[in-house]
């Protein structure tokens, strides 16, 4: 132990001599409080610290109550500065724990002798991790002008909360995170922050997702409108870089280095994951010799990932977690900890390899590049009344390309991810492909499927934060808007879809003349498979409702499904689109069949008017291209070389059928080789016409692309010989599950005659087989259960001609009786756990 503690200290001091004095005095802050959960994240950033040779001193302004301090254990774990706890407001009572960051400033402020003493304030959150100095005079900070990273969901600074709440709402900026600035400027803003806070905080008539950007609508996100709202009150604008700062689970741009990582989110590599959310009570520091789960090493990781770009991201997901590993390991040292036993992981973390990794990272000439300066130069460039021409222009053969589809934390969802992301690496689509997995904290924790996909982490909005109402279908518009928040792409078009799709081919706004202000989608008109009295599909753009719901009806079309929309369209248009979505849902008045043509009348495509209404408001008129997308089970027109089949209806080829809602709760993705039952074969397709020869091909060539997405996903998986397999139980669900309302509602919407889809039936012979299997081994358990009735009557029989019986009979009998009811107990434990 004292030779490892040695080394520990030899370290430290290599780090602390060889970092060259800086021009100017600096000072790193950052705010926790008194629980476990700040306690392994402090751990993790002074770690950093340390080694990314970040200057000057770094002060922890710790918020603890007097009953907290009371059993708190980590005073040792940073230099602290001890500030009075903000949680519960002494004036109002409100329990906010995020205003003790402001509160924390304004004390430190006033009260550290540290302060007197410093030209720049780097402010930091707990749960990050340096890779490099952070240099605010390197960085672009200037006095009066302070760095800070981009958080685009700060929508407030666009709206009527920004006119609210500063006399300067055009100076508001979009930042947080990192911030980088003069003492002077903190100086002026610290108080400002706080009162501004407070003041966002109490005006709970404004807290409304569509005013915030906070989808929970909870005004959990006051303080950081009090940060902008107070820098624009004072007269702060930012030197704002979307570069520095990167969530592990993102590829950095081509050429940037980021300085720091923000483990905000959850993130995986392959079957490995981690959330900080999933150790908000985790003792982890105080549980000598405990890690959190190891990650792959380097080598596996390269081995399944030959994507360059994308294995630079998956290197700063192992260089984040294995940086806090490495700081649990030195603290656990520094407690006196015993020295704990070799592993193949400790020797990593100690190598000279992983130290190489995870040297300190320096600035690249891209890295500084400030968004600001990017805007300006394209309106410099742009001509007057761009909107206008571009959308008459020809699009680029190498615009950039982003897909995106939403998913659920469920079964149902994850093997329709399999299939469409089987489906995506087939079709040639240029550019990348992102999930957006919406999960509730819970869901996640139980969640295996984290490397199913490229996957941006969504909280759920089904069961709606304000009303309580369950529609998970608000998902979809709720993950576009919170990717776009979160994400810095270069991406010029996205195209989303629905998760139950497979693709065919690529979708390129080129071919299908998409330009800014004018998406192109896919007709929603009519569906004569599902609405009855051929009643026209979303209705609502010709009557009262979209006159109810938007400034513009003339304006609204009937589209849906496919959509490929200009970047700067989406994000003028992803907030309405989730806003009219909440307006139509809770119109209930207006359910009715003949004003929404939805004959359920139960709301539920409220999510497509949402998108309709909102494209309608913002006079987003689209191209409708009846060549894109198909439903399996419809004729096709000749010649179209369709892109996307949408397997969201009941379709059949002679006596096989499949219906996606019947394998709802079957898990078909964990389960090794399971599979659906297997199409007929192309020769099997109706030939009485043309017509019903195409239709039936394309019905087969759907499930058989599902079939070989599952088959390639067992392959990966490791799943072994797929002849030693007991064939799934396909008919088996879990019976303590609660259904859903969305369960319940689809699978009325769609039940049938033939539910074939849900049962493998088992040939004649087969099945004789089974039950003769099944009379045998009822014969030889009734001869079993006979024998052992006439052994025991023979013993006992015997037993009762003894006279005498020893001290070792009896011994041997009290012996039997309590194992007898050791067993009883153990199966009783069972019993209850089960």
């Amino acid at each position: 132990m004292a030779g490892f503690l040695a080394v520990v200290v030899v370290f430290s001091f290599i780090i602390v001599g060889s970092t060259q004095e800086p021009p100017y005095r600096i000072h790193t802050l950052f705010s926790v409080e008194c629980q476990n959960y700040f306690d392994w994240q402090t751990v993790g950033l002074v770690h950093s610290f340390r080694k990314a040779r970040q200057p000057g001193p770094i002060t922890r302004l710790l918020s603890c109550t007097d009953e907290e301090k009371k059993s708190y254990r980590g005073m040792d774990l940073a230099p602290t500065f001890e500030v009075p706890s903000m949680s519960r407001h002494p004036r109002t009572g409100d329990w906010y724990p995020a205003i003790n960051k402001p509160a924390g400033v304004v004390h430190w402020l006033k009260h550290s002798k540290d302060a007197q003493n410093v030209d720049w304030v780097v402010i930091l959150d707990a749960d990050m991790i340096i890779r490099g100095p952070i240099l605010p005079w390197d960085i672009g900070a200037e006095k009066g002008r302070p760095v800070a990273a981009y958080y685009g969901y700060l929508v407030g600074c666009d709206n009527i909360l920004a006119k609210l709440h500063t006399k300067h709402p055009e100076l508001c900026d979009k930042v947080g995170g990192l911030l980088a600035m003069h003492i002077d400027d903190l100086r002026a803003l610290a108080p400002m922050w706080l009162s501004k806070t407070e003041e966002v905080r109490e005006d709970t008539a404004h807290w409304a997702t569509n005013i915030t950007g906070d989808i929970y609508g909870k005004g959990w996100i006051s303080e950081m409108y009090g940060y902008s709202f107070g820098a624009a009150e004072v007269g702060l604008r930012h030197k704002i870089n979307d570069n520095l700062m990167i969530y592990p689970g993102y590829i950095p741009r081509a050429g940037i280095e980021p300085i720091l990582m923000h483990y905000g989110l959850p993130f995986s590599v392959g079957n490995w994951s981690f959330s900080k959310l999933g150790h908000h009570e985790d003792d982890i520091v105080y549980d000598c010799g405990r890690l959190f789960p190891e990650p792959p090493y380097p080598r596996e990781v390269i081995a399944m990932e030959p994507d360059e770009n994308k294995l630079r991201g998956l290197f700063l997901n192992l260089e984040c977690i294995n940086t806090l590993n490495q700081g649990l390991v030195l603290q656990h040292a520094a407690f006196g900890c015993p020295k704990p036993k070799w592993s193949k992981y400790l020797s990593f973390l100690k190598s000279k390899n992983f130290s190489k990794m995870t040297q300190p990272k320096g600035l690249t000439p891209q890295s500084l590049q400030m968004m600001e300066s990017h805007v300006e130069e394209h309106k410099a460039d742009e001509p007057e009344h761009v909107e206008e021409h571009k959308a008459d222009e020809p699009e680029n053969l190498h615009t950039k390309i982003h897909t995106l589809f939403s998913t659920e934390c469920t079964p149902y969802f994850d093997w329709q991810t399999v299939g469409l992301m089987h489906s995506f690496r087939l079709s040639g689509q240029p550019g990348n492909i992102t999930r957006l997995l919406s999960c509730t904290e819970e869901d996640l924790k139980q969640y295996k499927g984290h490397d199913l996909a490229p996957t941006h982490y969504v909280p759920s909005m089904s069961r709606h934060p304000l009303t309580g109402d369950w529609y998970p279908a608000i998902n979809k518009p709720a993950a576009v808007l919170h990717w776009l928040n979160h994400v810095q792409t270069d991406a010029e078009f996205i195209v989303i879809l629905d998760a139950d799709m497979i693709m065919r081919g690529p979708i390129t706004p080129w071919e299908f003349k998409a330009a800014r202000g004018r998406p192109v989608s896919t007709p929603y008109d009519k569906s004569d498979a599902i609405f009855l009295n051929n009643l026209s599909y979303l209705i609502g753009c010709d009557n009262e409702l979209a006159k109810l719901h938007t400034s513009h009806p003339e304006a609204c079309d009937k589209v849906g499904g496919v959509i490929i929309m200009h970047i700067d369209d989406l994000r003028k248009f992803a907030l309405l689109w989730l806003h009219k979505t909440e307006e139509v849902r809770a119109d209930t008045a207006h359910y009715g069949k003949n004003i929404t043509g939805d004959i359920y009348e139960s709301g539920w495509i409220s999510e497509m008017y949402g998108y309709s209404f909102g494209a309608a408001e913002l006079k987003l008129h689209h191209v409708i291209s009846h060549k894109i997308m198909i439903y399996p089970g419809y004729v096709p027109e000749p010649g179209v070389k369709y892109r996307v089949f949408h397997y969201g209806l009941d379709f059949r080829v002679g006596n096989w059928s499949f219906d996606k809602a019947d394998w709802r709760n079957v898990d078909l993705v964990n389960k090794c080789w399971a599979k659906f039952p297997d199409p007929p074969e192309p020769s099997e397709a109706d030939q009485t016409s043309d017509d019903a020869q195409q239709r039936d091909l394309l019905s087969i060539e759907c499930g058989k692309t599902l079939n070989e997405a599952l088959r390639l996903h067992h392959e990966r998986r490791k799943c072994g010989d797929p002849t030693s397999e007991i064939p799934p139980d396909l008919e088996t669900v879990d019976e303590g599950t609660t259904a859903r309302k969305f369960d319940q509602l689809e699978e009325s919407n769609l039940v049938t005659t033939n539910n074939s889809a849900s049962v493998v039936d088992l040939p004649e012979e087969s099945s004789q087989t089974f039950l003769h299997f099944r009379f045998w081994m009822i014969f030889l358990w009734a001869s079993s259960v006979l024998g052992f009735g006439v052994v025991m009557t023979v013993i006992v029989r015997g037993r009762k001609g003894q006279k005498k019986r020893g001290k070792g009979v009896k011994s041997r009998k009290r012996s039997s009786q309590s194992g007898f009811r050791d067993v009883n107990d153990q199966d009783r434990t069972i019993r209850e756990a089960s």
